[in-house]
């Protein structure tokens, strides 16, 4: 069997644009006609120029070859250019085509994916969403009259019942504050107090119906991250997560030490190498990578058992589009210290659209499917009816410094 085309897809997400403005896509076809799907999550260059990337680390490392050989195609990818060390880029790129080769495997063995990498441990996986607004943009700066889920107690208790009520027992916000390319940074007062208020807000309203999972993006340094821990702390959250920029895990380290609240990190980390310096650091107890970026499904794995080893629990990262989605759930099946699986709302909208059967998810929880591979296919037709045309990143940090 050889990998003989790639073709890839930049799709726009229409408002509100749950899980990014576009998602990256990529198919590979082999000699006997075998089709494999994968996604990029990858935030440091256009969605145009990402998947020219994508088409070139195939042509060079695997078009005319077998795509069983996932490990060679590692350690290939992984050392292009001279480099043999992580690079963000180069395995958002390689994650991608790594997971439509495991769909293709699994589409020859006539298996799902997870059947191939030490079977099925959980019949379902328990989920959780962040809290999204009802209308108008995911982006809490963009919001009517200022007011939205993101900064408003009373409209984020409200939400997080409502999906509550839907099934959901974890819910995710992250209100901490503008995240800049300047960071870490002391959080304002103003920024602590609307934390603790709206995970407050919400606490009361769920009361112990629901988990909170409490996000940040690594805007902090650690004795700032540690003043609000301190302030949030009284609600029980889930977890506290990347309270530091992620090139430090020793910093990291001191966060996790002077606070109660489990640390979760991992979604801006990419191979076993940067997972092994937060494990080896005792920088988290939770860790978050998104099978678009951290290598794909067999590294992932490997990231899974070294947190093993320590008592460390997964919990997938997926703010991208649904063939992530799907990686991810094929592989938290076989994770005995699987945690938690970052849900999309139910995977309604515009991702069931993208596919020709959507994830199933009930009560909660998503529900994984027994189709060979990934155990999704990609609607084409739909991919072709809304390219993106924009040159915006899939997510962008403040351009100046915050002020106080």
């Amino acid at each position: 069997m050889k990998i003989t085309d790639v073709k890839t897809w930049v799709v726009g997400n229409p408002p509100p644009g749950i899980g990014g403005k576009y998602f990256i896509f990529v198919k590979l076809t082999t000699d006997g006609g075998v089709v494999g799907y994968g996604e990029a999550y990858n935030a440091t260059f256009s969605a145009h120029v990402t998947a020219k990337m994508i088409e070139d680390m195939a042509e060079r490392y695997l078009v005319g070859r077998d795509p069983h050989d996932i490990e060679n195609f590692f350690r290939r990818a992984y050392s292009s250019g001279f480099t043999q060390r992580p690079d963000v880029s180069g395995m958002g790129c390689f994650s991608a085509l790594e997971m439509a080769c495991w769909d293709i495997i699994g589409k020859e063995a006539n298996k799902p994916v997870y059947k191939l990498l030490g079977g099925q441990v959980h019949e379902t996986l328990r989920s959780y969403t962040y809290l999204y607004p009802h209308t108008g943009s995911v982006h809490s700066e963009d919001a009517p009259s200022g007011k939205n889920v993101y900064n408003d107690p009373d409209l984020a208790a409200a939400c997080a019942l409502e999906y509550v009520e839907q099934g959901f027992n974890a819910v995710k916000l992250d209100p901490a504050g503008p995240y800049t390319a300047f960071d870490g940074h002391q959080p304002r007062l103003l920024d602590i107090d609307v934390s603790a208020s709206m995970i407050k807000a919400i606490r009361e309203a769920v009361g112990t119906r629901a988990d909170i999972l409490f996000g940040t993006h690594g805007q902090f340094t650690a004795s700032g991250a540690l003043r609000l821990a301190r302030a949030i702390e009284p609600y029980d959250p889930l977890w506290f997560e990347e309270p530091v920029p992620p090139d430090m895990p020793e910093v990291m380290a001191q966060v996790a030490r002077g606070t109660s609240i489990p640390i979760a990190t991992g979604e801006r980390l990419t191979t076993k190498f940067e997972f092994a310096r937060v494990i080896e650091n005792r920088a988290a107890t939770i860790l978050q990578p998104d099978l678009g970026r951290s290598g794909g499904i067999l590294e992932t794995k490997k990231i899974a058992a070294m947190a093993e080893a320590y008592h460390i629990q997964v919990a997938p990262h997926c703010y991208c589009g649904p063939i992530v989605g799907a990686a991810n759930i094929q592989l938290a099946v076989t994770l005995p210290n699987f945690l938690i699986l970052e849900s999309l709302k139910q995977w309604d909208g515009f991702h069931a659209t993208l596919l020709k059967k959507k994830i199933e998810w009930q009560d909660g929880n998503v529900i994984p499917s027994k189709e060979p591979g990934l155990g999704v296919e990609l609607d084409e037709a739909v991919c072709d009816a809304h390219p993106y045309s924009g040159k915006d990143l899939h997510l962008q940090m403040m351009q100046t410094p915050l002020m106080p």
